[in-house]
């Protein structure tokens, strides 16, 4: 642990189970995305009009919202081992159920379970910071969420392949029904490999489940307030199923958005009823944390892989119908996309290493702003290869973005870093629900304005809110004892 290099070519020690996690997050992540390159086929296949396949774009990202706050307090309680395995597994077989449905209600119905999958990433981010200080958290993180998010460009690369080569009417069946079969095999794997923590360390616990502990009463006020645009976001979506898709009638939306506001009310009870003590007895200073630190990397991750989600979705089909372009190439051309996570992610995260959470965080949101204005005026009559450009431009910002908010995550507090992560993961699947409805709506020009304005609010978020860790944080064992873990 004295060593800040990390030798990647190991595979003993903390290395290997940065390796076998982030190769984890990677099937899932292909698991995931193996419909976006796939989606020209698909439509052709089952005749599907471009609004129903923008609403599948939509599903893909809805249940990953409640689902990686769920995952985010199981993972806490349990430990990342069981959690990742069982989420490979479970999610492998929703896949093959995707591969085998025969008509769009089916397929729409799947590829909203499949979502689930994507809560897979929360737990990651446990695993890894149990078995990395503060000093090589942000390049170890940065590793394990870029190489992972490069499963969607593994995705792009070879199903296209694997699609054309059993036919275009039932390949796409094959390819993904494969990424299914690989995530069980490896899920099992897993499970028999990693530990969830380095021996003789302590797995901390938070003292409640249900809710975040928080520190103070207006924290409590701010995470009530910051579970709003989860349920906003799917209230969107049942909006957008019955009045664009006309799925279901007004009254069964009605009784949706009434259930979301109910499980609303339920959360605030429960956030309420689990930090009651804070009413009768004042946290003591060592022991607290700031909730606006959770907060504003939220906002700052629903910018930087909310993109990353809105924009792999849509960029396969952004080159077919915008540029002419034939799948395969459009499938190939969109992979670079993701492709950059392997440098920039883990670029993002070792940069906060090394010159500050805040300052890196500034420097993306600004450099996301600028970029993706830029794709903003792109028309038919640009280059290919300068539109591509551009696409690499503004994800080098968001995806090292996403390494400087993962940097960060961890060191707030340590026994409640799976439900952190989940609830900023969560707040990643709102901006690419939020950014993809906009997509359904406007020309994809004002799609890539959107992004740059939410860009420059969240760089603004930054500069005048966020506070850079510092000191050590305070965590007590099951005896009493404390443990100071440092967080610089």
């Amino acid at each position: 642990m004295s060593s800040n290099k990390l030798n990647l070519f190991s595979f003993s020690g903390k290395i290997k189970i940065l390796h076998m996690t982030w190769f984890a997050f990677f099937i899932s992540f292909m698991v995931w995305f193996a419909h976006a390159p796939l989606m020209p086929y698909i439509r052709d296949a089952l005749k599907l009009s471009e609004q129903e396949v923008k609403v599948l774009l939509i599903l893909n990202v809805a249940l990953t919202i409640p689902a990686r706050i769920v995952v985010g307090m199981l993972v806490d309680k349990y430990g990342p081992k069981q959690l990742f395995s069982s989420i490979l597994i479970l999610g492998g077989l929703i896949t093959i159920g995707f591969a085998v449905t025969q008509n769009y209600q089916q397929l729409a119905i799947v590829r909203f379970m499949s979502g689930f999958v994507g809560a897979g990433f929360v737990v990651g981010i446990r695993m890894i910071s149990e078995w990395f200080p503060a000093r090589q958290t942000g390049i170890a993180q940065g590793i394990y969420g870029g190489w992972g998010n490069f499963g969607s460009a593994g995705a792009a690369i070879i199903l296209p392949s694997i699609a054309l080569y059993f036919g275009p009417e039932n390949g796409w069946r094959y390819a993904i029904g494969f990424t299914g079969v690989i995530a069980i095999i490896y899920g099992v794997i897993y499970y028999f490999s990693v530990s969830n923590t380095p021996k003789g360390s302590t797995y901390f616990k938070p003292k409640k489940m249900g809710a975040m502990e928080v520190t103070s009463k207006k924290d409590l006020f701010l995470y009530i307030i910051m579970n709003a645009p989860m349920y906003l976001a799917l209230g969107v979506l049942t909006w957008k199923l019955s009045a664009k898709m006309h799925w279901f009638n007004e009254i069964t939306a009605d009784a949706i958005y009434a259930s979301l506001a109910g499980l609303f009310v339920f959360q605030a009870w429960k956030i309420i009823h689990v930090n009651q003590s804070i009413f009768k007895t004042e946290v003591p200073e060592m022991q607290r944390y700031a909730f606006k630190q959770v907060a504003i990397l939220s906002i700052a991750y629903a910018l930087t892989f909310g993109a990353e989600l809105a924009v792999v979705s849509m960029l396969p089909l952004y080159y077919v119908d915008t540029f002419n372009v034939a799948p395969v190439k459009a499938g190939i051309l969109a992979g670079i996309y993701p492709v950059i996570n392997l440098f920039a992610r883990p670029a993002g995260g070792w940069l906060s290493d090394k010159i500050g959470r805040k300052l890196t965080l500034i420097i993306v949101s600004a450099g996301a702003a600028i970029s993706f204005f830029i794709l903003g005026k792109v028309t038919s009559d640009w280059p290919l290869w300068l539109v591509v450009g551009a696409t690499i431009f503004g994800g080098i910002f968001s995806k090292a973005g996403s390494g400087a908010v993962y940097a960060m995550v961890p060191l707030i507090q340590r026994r409640m870093t799976g439900q952190f992560a989940g609830m900023v993961g969560a707040f990643g699947n709102v901006g690419g629900l939020v950014f993809l409805t906009v997509l359904s709506f406007v020309p994809s020009n004002i799609f890539f304005m959107t992004i740059a304005g939410t860009a420059v609010f969240v760089f603004l978020c930054i500069v005048i809110f966020l506070s850079e860790p510092k000191g050590q944080m305070v965590e007590v064992m099951e005896d009493g004892t404390i443990e100071l873990i440092d967080v610089k």
